[in-house]
């Protein structure tokens, strides 16, 4: 199947580790398609005047500030084309798009997301203090707050490595984040996954039921990939392997050490070298308490790896 990522760009050096992160992945993969999209922030007018307005009509209305803007990203868009096509893309697997802000930058680019039914946004993060990007409210952190249907991919920084890093408590949300990951990585030449659990002091101690997950894997299924002993690791590798992706290339490891499983999981991405960190996370009307989610807490203090959010 046709994987389709919609990926948000400025022109700035957080979206050139973007298309490189993209390249080192999906080289020479024709079965994706990417989205580069653009939106340039207009402020001239109310947001209800933008909802009626036209592109054309808009352009009328900007500052000379703003349209020298639309200018400069549409320039980029050609070099962006450019960069994944040395980087091993397909011209014709790409499509490029600078849009006028109709809502906010944000909300735009959640909208373009559900309305073309992508598989992934991809967005790079400002290398700002993590907790200032929480509180002030920088785009990718509104996307992350308002948008919980379609998986988010947050790069930061410089990402190296083609290891995958994926935390795994027998918790559906945690499954799911598999099957987007299997779907994604069907065929990949270069990935390995590693399926992680913290044993942490505050981590949790799942004891799986297979009759919670009849509903999306079916009771066949998970009667008999939930009823092992082994199930933590067991499904979630199985489901790579229904996905296509090679049982050589996934591994299991687990861990006692620490007290927060969120600082566990980054320090074993530091030590062994992961460049993307998959976590699945419960649906906004769960409580989350004082310590916020586990996923919440990975995406306050990681630096310089590739965070893809499934819930």
């Amino acid at each position: 199947m046709l994987k389709k990522i919609l990926i948000a760009v400025d022109g700035s050096s957080y979206s050139t580790n973007t298309l490189r992160y993209l390249g080192q992945l999906f080289h020479h993969l024709p079965d994706i398609h990417f989205h580069l999209l653009s939106i340039v922030p207009t402020s001239s007018l109310g947001s209800a005047a933008r909802d009626w307005l036209s592109e054309a009509e808009l352009l009328n209305t900007i500052s000379p500030a703003t349209r020298k803007m639309l200018v400069s990203q549409k320039k980029y868009m050609q070099q962006a084309l450019d960069n994944l096509k040395r980087l091993g893309i397909d011209e014709k697997q790409v499509q490029t798009s600078v849009s006028l802000s109709q809502r906010s930058v944000a909300d735009d680019i959640i909208h373009e997301a559900r309305k073309g039914k992508y598989d992934a946004l991809l967005i790079g993060r400002r290398g700002i203090g993590k907790l200032q990007e929480i509180i002030m409210g920088s785009v990718s952190a509104t996307i992350l707050e308002k948008c919980h249907d379609v998986p988010l991919w947050i790069i930061d920084g410089q990402v190296n490595s083609c290891k995958f890093l994926v935390p795994v408590d027998g918790t559906s949300h945690s499954l799911k984040a598999i099957d987007h990951l299997a779907f994604i990585l069907a065929d990949n030449p270069c990935a390995e996954v590693t399926l992680f659990y913290s044993k942490a002091i505050l981590g949790s101690h799942p004891t799986i039921e297979p009759k919670d997950f009849y509903a999306i894997w079916g009771e066949e299924w998970c009667e008999e990939h939930l009823r092992r002993p082994d199930s933590l690791f067991h499904a979630p590798q199985q489901i790579l392997l229904d996905g296509g992706f090679p049982a050589k290339r996934i591994f299991w490891l687990e861990t006692d050490m620490g007290i927060d499983p969120s600082r566990q999981i980054l320090r074993q991405a530091l030590i062994d070298d992961f460049g993307t960190i998959v976590m699945g996370r419960r649906g906004e009307e769960v409580s989350k308490g004082i310590f916020r989610g586990v996923s919440d807490r990975v995406l306050l203090m990681a630096e310089g790896v590739a965070i893809w959010i499934i819930g």
